[in-house]
C-alpha cells in the first residue's frame, strides 16, 4: 500500500486524502440527490456538508487531543500538530453537533435532515478507511490468518509484519451500513430512526473490531478502549432514539384516527 499516489513537483497527492475527499463528494452528491427525491431543500445539503465536516474535523481532533492529554502535557507543542491524530467518534459527534445547530439557525426538522443525511455519512466513512488503509493508519493486530495485509513502507503501521486488515474490514462494514440504511429510510416509522441505526450499527461493528486492532495509543478507560468506552453510549443512545421516536409516531397515528 502506497499513500503517495502521484507526485508532479513539489506537490504529491497522497491516498488518504484523495479518500476523504472522494468521501465527501458522494456524501454530496447522495444526499442532494435524495432530498430531491423526499421533497427536502437540496439548497441546504452543501451547507450541511461544510458544517458537518468542519464540526466533524474539529470534534475528531479535539477527542484525540483529549485522550492523549499525557502527552499533551509532557510535550504541548503537540497541539500545534494537524498532520496526524484523528478519532472518527470525535468526527462523528461533532459533525452531528454541527448539523444541530445549522438546524436551529435555519429553523429545519433535524431529524428529517438527520435520516437524510446519516447513510451519507456511512458511504464518506466507507472511503475513508480505504484511505486508512492506504496511509497505513488504524491497522490491526498480528496475525497468522492468510487474508492478513503486509505494509512495507507505513509512516504507521509496523512493515513486514501480517496484520488483521481491520481498514478493509471497517470500510466493508461502512457501505454495509449504508445500503442497510438507505433500504431501512424506505421503512422506517418515524423520523430519527434511520439516524439511530446509524447509531446501533456502527457502535456494534467498532466495539468489536477494536478488539483487532493494533494501534494502541489511542486511550483506554479500564479494560475498554476509548472507542469501545464510547460505543456503549452511543448505542445506548441509538436505542433509545429508535424506541422514542416510533412510539411518538404510534402515537400520534392512534391520535389522528380517533
Amino acid at each position: 500500500m502506497r499513500n503517495e499516489l502521484i507526485s508532479i513537483g513539489p506537490v504529491t497527492v497522497y491516498g488518504y486524502g484523495l479518500m476523504i475527499a472522494i468521501g465527501i463528494l458522494a456524501a454530496y452528491f447522495v444526499g442532494e440527490y435524495r432530498a430531491k427525491k423526499k421533497g427536502l431543500d437540496p439548497e441546504h445539503i452543501f451547507n450541511f456538508v461544510i458544517w458537518c465536516v468542519l464540526g466533524g474535523f474539529s470534534g475528531s481532533k479535539l477527542l484525540f487531543f483529549l485522550t492523549s492529554i499525557k502527552s499533551i502535557i509532557a510535550d504541548p507543542s503537540l497541539l500545534l500538530d494537524f498532520s496526524d491524530g484523528w478519532v472518527v467518534y470525535g468526527g462523528i459527534i461533532g459533525g452531528i453537533l454541527a448539523a444541530m445547530i445549522y438546524c436551529k439557525i435555519k429553523k429545519l426538522k433535524f431529524l428529517a435532515y438527520f435520516d437524510l443525511l446519516i447513510p451519507s455519512v456511512a458511504l464518506a466513512q466507507g472511503f475513508g478507511r480505504i484511505g486508512c488503509l492506504l496511509a497505513g493508519c488504524c491497522y490491526g493486530q498480528e496475525t497468522n490468518s492468510p487474508l492478513g495485509i503486509v505494509f512495507h513502507t507505513s509512516r504507521y503501521a509496523p512493515n513486514g509484519v501480517n496484520l488483521v486488515p481491520t481498514q478493509l474490514i471497517s470500510s466493508g462494514l461502512n457501505f454495509i451500513h449504508f445500503l442497510i440504511l438507505i433500504w431501512f429510510a424506505k421503512r422506517k416509522k418515524a423520523d430519527g430512526q434511520v439516524g439511530a441505526l446509524y447509531l446501533i450499527l456502527y457502535s456494534i461493528g467498532r466495539f468489536v473490531l477494536e478488539y483487532y486492532r493494533g494501534d494502541l495509543l489511542r486511550g483506554t478507560v479500564g479494560t475498554l478502549s476509548t472507542s469501545q468506552f464510547i460505543s456503549i453510549f452511543t448505542v445506548t443512545a441509538g436505542v433509545i432514539l429508535f424506541v422514542v421516536t416510533g412510539k411518538r409516531a404510534g402515537v400520534k397515528k392512534e391520535t389522528e384516527q380517533n
